[in-house]
């Protein structure tokens, strides 16, 4: 009975102690990309030299990136300090809501950053009155209005649909919330797949379209200007090619009746919420070189001297 009852003690200990290290891990990630985030958007916001369209939509896509993981780790972090978690449906419905909604916001910076890219490289002479003020502060606002607007209709379609499981795979309310209802509704089925086509394959064709025309023009500048083109559009491209697995993974998860491993899961989940929101600001902070010449005037002073 003793050698049963120490056995149940170190169960329930290693249960405790890994638990809290999961939350000291996220909690350290979480403050990793609230601190990386914010200093590029600093720097930027402070800099009068960085006050272009090109580093505004920069600073607005990493803007995103910290309201994306504040959706998140605040729960996930309660969570890992809880016996059980629990989250009402109501709350997880939200927090679908918000989560696709800066989903799409991050695609439609993107979109519009690539035409930015177009529009200096193939356009140069029409770039002042293409890319006004007025313009990037509407293409801003629309970032986030719009896809709020388009992911309203989700959560109506769906938030008093008859539940039959209570139980939710993964950890985050995303399109897995729908496997949750006895009977998936139609029209929501139909309007997501819309959605989807919209949001994804859509902005991914128009960004890799202007790219296309990027890379004409380009391969018949000088070597001088490949190299300014590369160093602005490289960081572009690797932060699209992130997001675009990722988001095209979590939203067919739901679509394709696919059993996928928990470690899969657990690893693609990470990927989302870990390793993009810390991806973007370590690829726009190193690869562009103003935002790097600012980093490294603010953090390694005495190296410029």
């Amino acid at each position: 009975f003793r050698r049963e009852r120490k056995v149940m003690n170190l169960e329930v200990f290693l249960k405790e102690f890994t638990l809290y290290l999961y939350f000291v891990i996220m909690f350290t990630a979480y403050v990793l990309i609230i601190c990386s985030n914010s200093t590029i958007v600093g720097t930027i916001v402070m800099n009068k030299a960085l006050h272009e369209p090109m580093y505004i939509f920069i600073a607005a896509l990493l803007i995103n990136s910290v309201l994306y993981s504040t959706v998140i780790y605040p729960k996930l972090l309660i969570d890992f300090l809880s016996e059980k978690q629990i989250i009402s449906y109501s709350a997880c419905i939200f927090q679908w809501f918000i989560y696709y909604t800066l989903g799409i916001s991050e695609f439609f910076l993107l979109s519009v950053m690539s035409y930015d890219r177009y529009v200096s490289i193939c356009k140069p002479l029409q770039y002042p009155t293409i890319m006004t003020k007025k313009t990037v502060y509407m293409f801003l606002i629309l970032a986030w209005i719009l896809p709020a607007c388009q992911m309203s209709v989700g959560p109506l379609l769906i938030a008093n649909e008859k539940l039959c499981y209570f139980i939710l795979k993964g950890i985050t309310c995303n399109s897995t919330v729908q496997k949750l209802q006895c009977v998936t509704s139609t029209v929501a089925n139909i309007y997501g797949l819309i959605l989807f086509v919209e949001s994804v394959p859509l902005p991914v064709l128009f960004i890799l379209f202007t790219y296309t025309r990027i890379l004409i023009i380009i391969y018949r500048s000088s070597r001088e200007v490949r190299r300014k083109a590369a160093q602005t559009c490289l960081p572009h491209l690797l932060v699209l090619i992130n997001f675009s697995c990722l988001s095209a993974y979590d939203v067919l998860l739901s679509r394709l009746e696919i059993n996928v491993p928990k470690t899969v899961r657990l690893i693609m989940s990470l990927q989302i919420i870990l390793c993009h929101p810390l991806f973007n600001p370590i690829i726009y902070g190193l690869k562009m070189k103003e935002i790097y010449k600012h980093l490294k005037r603010m953090f390694c002073p005495d190296k410029l001297n």
